[in-house]
């Protein structure tokens, strides 16, 4: 059972999401933009099996990865959140928000160099 909003109450979702990341790891977050799609694009998808999907993505270099030397001048690093399938993922508006607000956390958690390993070992996967 998917639960379509428009996509401005689905932006406000993500905006809540991020906003409820303590500030002190708000306020450490740099250089990086965070926006929403309906669908992921083949390129993001990248190679895998058939049918695979993704509820976010982030692109860029983590922050353990920067140096001053090695990261300088460049475009933002991306978190793209995906509405259409977390939209058809969610069984009810509660459970839409809870998809949005743990995807959201998990490409933030990237963009702070967390792996997906970790991520599943604390319940963010």
């Amino acid at each position: 059972m998917a639960v379509e909003i428009g996509r401005r109450e689905f932006e406000d979702l993500v905006a809540d999401a991020l906003d409820s990341i303590p500030e002190h790891l708000g306020n450490r977050m740099d250089n990086v933009a965070v926006t929403v799609a309906q669908w992921p694009t083949p390129r993001q998808l990248g190679p895998g099996s058939p049918g695979r999907t993704l509820l976010g993505l982030y692109e860029g270099v983590d922050l353990t990865r920067r140096s001053p030397l090695s990261y300088g001048a460049t475009m933002p690093d991306r978190i793209t959140i995906f509405q259409g399938p977390i939209s058809a993922l969610a069984r009810d508006q509660a459970d839409l928000s809870a998809l949005v607000r743990t995807t959201v956390i998990h490409e933030v958690a990237h963009h702070f160099g967390i792996s997906d390993a970790r991520l599943a070992e604390l319940g963010w996967a």
